[in-house]
């Protein structure tokens, strides 16, 4: 559908089975891009004992789905908000491919101790979900959007935002806070990067069906119900309240990222565009 051929990727936050990184790079290979996915190497943790069990292993199993659709690719583990690491997954990518015309900024942060009410948050937790969603996202479109600047010829940078980002949630008060300033963010860069052809966007997803839900539910569940029992629990209630009658899959979130990546989007930037299945229409 879009035409991504001789363009290299980089997508972050990548490892997970059932995880928006894994599906945007996947969809990108389809269209004819070459990826370069990341993760950190905690992110080995998250796998669930199923997937695991199948044969499952992260990252390396991510790089072997984008070689099997006939694309280059290299997986290397980094944490995004480290600057040094973000130097090194830059040399080492430039290294392999040449060049970056696609940043997608997906790593984020585990739910966790920060899903309290704003009274029981602990600064360690605010600052913890700060230092990757909002550090790690400056840390690399500004690496990215310099060697876009250097090298010339535009680029696309995405944003992973959130629902969250749009509107407050009780218990969620600093993921909603990171989510808020990576809209304020790409809407700077996006005025910034401009005359240099680089178009940059946010998408603001709503509850999408993956490991992140697991980690989410096992914070949010009240005493003796387990995480899986609360997970059913927010998923059945969420689909109540969804126009569209059931939470997002990866793929719906990698379809309109394939877009924001191709020239079918290029009069379009600093946008939050949100895929929720209609609980946010703005």
């Amino acid at each position: 559908m879009y035409d991504l051929s001789n363009k290299v990727a980089l997508v972050t936050g990548a490892g997970g089975r059932h995880g928006i990184g894994r599906a945007i790079a996947l969809r990108l290979a389809t269209e004819g891009a070459d990826v370069v996915v990341t993760d950190i190497v905690q992110s080995e943790e998250a796998i669930r004992p199923e997937d695991r069990q199948a044969g499952w292993r992260g990252l390396p199993s991510v790089v072997e789905e984008i070689e099997e659709l006939g694309r280059q690719s290299l997986g290397l583990f980094s944490d995004v908000s480290d600057s040094a690491q973000v130097a090194d997954m830059m040399d080492r990518t430039l290294e392999r491919f040449g060049k970056i015309d696609i940043l997608v900024n997906n790593a984020g942060s585990r739910p966790g101790k920060d899903r309290v009410l704003v009274v029981d948050l602990e600064g360690e937790a605010l600052d913890e979900v700060l230092r990757v969603n909002v550090r790690g996202t400056f840390l690399c479109s500004q690496a990215v959007a310099r060697h876009m600047i250097a090298r010339g010829g535009g680029g696309k940078i995405i944003v992973i935002s959130s629902g969250a980002g749009k509107k407050g949630i009780a218990k969620y008060a600093a993921y909603c806070a990171s989510k808020f300033a990576l809209i304020g963010f790409t809407q700077a860069l996006a005025q910034e990067m401009g005359v240099h052809r680089v178009n940059v966007n946010a998408i603001c997803p709503g509850l999408v069906d993956t490991e992140r839900v697991d980690f989410i539910a096992s914070a949010l569940a009240p005493e003796g119900e387990s995480g899986a029992e609360h997970r059913a629990m927010m998923v059945r209630h969420r689909e109540s309240i969804i126009p569209l009658g059931r939470i997002a899959q990866g793929d719906d979130i990698a379809r309109l990222a394939a877009f924001l990546c191709s020239a079918e989007s290029d009069y379009m930037t600093g946008l939050s565009i949100s895929v929720s299945g209609g609980t946010e229409m703005n």
